[in-house]
């Protein structure tokens, strides 16, 4: 039987995608297939992807000219899965590998197949990640549209030229760590100045998901959200002095530069 979707790679991402689509409606649960070697893994795939087949190998009969792929392995075994698709016959592919180029995987393939290079980010398993597609050589509009489909669906979409997306695996792809770094860093110094760690993990976290949405609903910069909060000789203007004293600002464009040249290097 032939699949509309296979998923490759069962891990956090192809698991968050599948529930995702599935929850989105995108297709329906007999209608995906996801691959996934390890035995422990795919027990718990068909629990909680109810009705979702799962596999251990992709086959075949498990392919049509229809089928779209996402491939969601390690780098590692990227290239070796990438091969298998081809062999199968995938003529769509999706790639969320970090540092693998469409070309790459195109070289693999034994003729020519549109491959979409994207890196999502692990908010997609809330439904809120923020994704960056960029198309290969033999990718069409309505490929692109077919990717934005698949990742719409467990968060936002933007279309980049590959050449960005090295920046991207730099900015928001390791963009939630970058976060949780400092909401740690935050509970850690409301704890040095008396609070519980538990008063204080609420104020810090509570406070993060409200900026985060004040941000996204007033549609104002974050320089004007700052400025509202910020008034001349008060506390904030005495605490973002020491931050800028610092050199915070410096260190997150020293970190996504680090993390996008990480990027170029696994891709070579």
């Amino acid at each position: 039987m032939a699949y509309e979707l296979i998923i490759v790679g069962g891990g956090k991402m192809g698991s968050a995608l599948a529930e995702g689509l599935i929850r989105a409606r995108w297709c329906t649960p007999e209608k995906l297939l996801v691959v996934e070697s390890a035995r422990e893994t795919r027990d718990e795939l068909l629990v909680r992807l109810h009705g979702v087949a799962v596999v251990a190998t992709l086959e075949l009969e498990h392919v049509s000219p229809a089928s779209g792929v996402v491939l969601c392995v390690k780098p590692d075994h990227a290239e070796a899965a990438a091969r298998l698709v081809g062999a199968c016959g995938a003529l769509r592919v999706l790639s969320v590998v970090a540092g693998l180029s469409t070309a790459r995987i195109e070289a693999v393939m034994p003729g020519p197949v549109a491959v979409v290079r994207a890196m999502p980010n692990t908010p997609v398993l809330v439904g809120r990640g923020a994704s960056a597609i960029a198309g290969g050589a033999h990718v069409t509009s309505d490929d692109l549209d077919w990717a934005e489909s698949v990742l719409g669906a467990v968060g936002s979409v933007v279309r980049v030229t590959e050449r960005n997306i090295d920046a991207v695996t730099g900015l928001s792809g390791p963009m939630p760590a970058y976060l949780y770094l400092v909401v740690e860093a935050l509970i850690e110094a409301g704890v040095h100045q008396g609070l519980s760690r538990e008063v204080s993990r609420q104020l810090v976290v509570d406070s993060f998901a409200g900026s985060a949405e004040l941000l996204v609903q007033s549609g104002q910069s974050p320089e004007e959200l700052r400025s509202m909060v910020t008034s001349p000789g008060g506390t904030t203007a005495a605490g973002l002095r020491v931050l800028e004293n610092r050199a915070v600002r410096a260190a997150f464009l020293d970190a996504v530069a680090a993390a996008a040249e990480r990027s170029r290097q696994l891709g070579r």
